[in-house]
């Protein structure tokens, strides 16, 4: 017997623009899952750059206000919109909704943006999976072609998406280099890199003119030294926005491109479950936070000092 659907529950919302602070726990209604949407009872919330990006107002007003945060959840599917086929309440799932609404104990996600939950990962290691891991495998092998025997540099590499990124690149059989912190060197060399650089003191020479690939997580600032990492005909990547020159890149040969938002869909969520339970794919929780505390998991997401993912734990 599958549980009642109640008609409000606790989720996190704000009414204002602002810090941490404006984050509230409030009672507000149950969404209802609409034409090929799935109700899913949420186990676990990924936290995400862009959660607190929006909250602050420097996305604008485009997302609309009073707003509940949280895009990647994973949890139980409790209840299915019309037309959905081929998923049960019941089922363990994973995904990324439409319209946010994660930190909350029951959302709504379209049916083609969620997957079966990786057997072995538990609800927290999913619901860090799905925006990151998505992104990673866009920016690796759509955006950027990777393929084997390549050279790729991440800059940002212990971050979300950077961890997942290094681990992709080195199932597709490339070289990685890893850029971060000092404090990240054990880390990053334990998850497979070839070569680390402490970014604070740039690109060491042995590495310049080396890589086919610069996939760049870091958002803000002047990053033209990536640019000198990269062979002719080489390809920069970026997921978040900085400075990267363009008159650098063209005496360089090289093609950086726009930040991308790439489409979101399930067949890359059955790739990454596939990937975590063969043990070629694994997820480092930062650290973890209640729903009551997910003002906290805002600001260690804004110290850009989280190693791998953040999760706000529903139940």
């Amino acid at each position: 017997m599958f549980e009642k659907i109640p008609e409000t529950m606790r989720a996190i919302r704000y009414s204002a623009y602002g810090g941490p602070e404006v984050l509230r726990l409030e009672e507000v209604p149950v969404p209802a899952a609409g034409q090929g949407e799935v109700l899913v009872r949420v186990h676990a919330a990924g936290v995400n750059p862009g959660d607190w990006l929006i909250r602050s107002g420097m996305a604008g007003d485009r997302f609309g206000l009073p707003y509940i945060p949280g895009w990647d959840i994973a949890g139980v599917v409790v209840g299915l919109g019309a037309g959905v086929t081929g998923i049960h309440p019941g089922d363990a799932v994973y995904g990324m909704t439409a319209n946010s609404g994660g930190c909350a104990e029951y959302a709504v996600i379209p049916a083609g943006q969620l997957a079966p939950k990786p057997k072995t990962a538990d609800f927290t290691e999913a619901a860090a999976l799905p925006q990151s891991g998505n992104t990673a495998w866009h920016a690796l092998f759509e955006q950027g072609g990777l393929k084997a025997g390549q050279t790729v540099l991440i800059n940002g590499a212990a971050g979300g998406v950077g961890h997942l990124a290094v681990q992709l690149a080195r199932w597709k059989g490339a070289r990685v280099i890893g850029t971060a912190s000092a404090r990240n060197e054990a880390y990053l060399r334990e998850l497979g890199v070839d070569a680390f650089v402490d970014y604070t003191f740039g690109l060491p020479a042995e590495l310049v003119r080396t890589a086919d690939l610069v996939l760049d997580t870091a958002a803000g600032g002047n990053r033209d030294w990536l640019i000198d990492a990269l062979k002719p005909d080489g390809r920069l990547v970026p997921i978040a926005f900085g400075t990267h020159s363009a008159d650098k890149a063209a005496e360089a040969g090289v093609d950086v491109q726009d930040v991308q938002f790439p489409p979101f869909a399930s067949a890359v969520l059955d790739e990454l479950s596939r990937l975590f339970d063969e043990g070629r794919l694994r997820v480092t929780i930062d650290s973890e936070f209640s729903l009551e505390e997910t003002a906290k998991a805002h600001e260690r997401s804004e110290s850009r000092r989280a190693r791998g993912k953040i999760v706000v734990r529903v139940l």
